[in-house]
């Protein structure tokens, strides 16, 4: 039940900027799937992958991997995550040149919050 309220909150993912970041967030105990996801989202939906970050990095709470995408590709990325990450949290955020604000009022959510 939560899942459906997440997709009918506004803090569900929203095409409002030129481009984005997906941090896909894991723990020790997710880190063999969150590694797969984000390598097949690289290959399945042609978007740039990061480092899979097994430890704190910039503003995140917990362990992550990010992916760049644009515009154009937000539906099908934001819907292939959304159906695939198995009960991980993401974090889809648009990239407006303020990071503070890209983390926090520009901020979207598949699946629960993280701190």
């Amino acid at each position: 039940m939560s899942e459906l309220l997440n997709a009918m909150s506004d803090l569900y993912p929203r095409n409002l900027h030129p481009a984005y970041h997906a941090h896909v967030y894991f723990d020790a105990g997710t880190l063999a799937f969150a590694s797969s996801l984000c390598e097949q989202a690289g290959k399945v939906l042609n978007v740039q992958v990061g480092r899979v970050h097994e430890r704190l990095v910039g503003p995140h709470p917990c362990w992550s991997c990010q992916l760049s995408f644009v515009a154009a590709d937000f539906d099908k990325v934001v819907g292939w995550l959304d159906e695939h990450r198995n009960g991980l949290s993401v974090l889809v955020h648009g990239l407006t040149g303020d990071n503070l604000k890209d983390h926090t009022d520009y901020a979207y959510w598949l699946g629960m919050l993280c701190p």
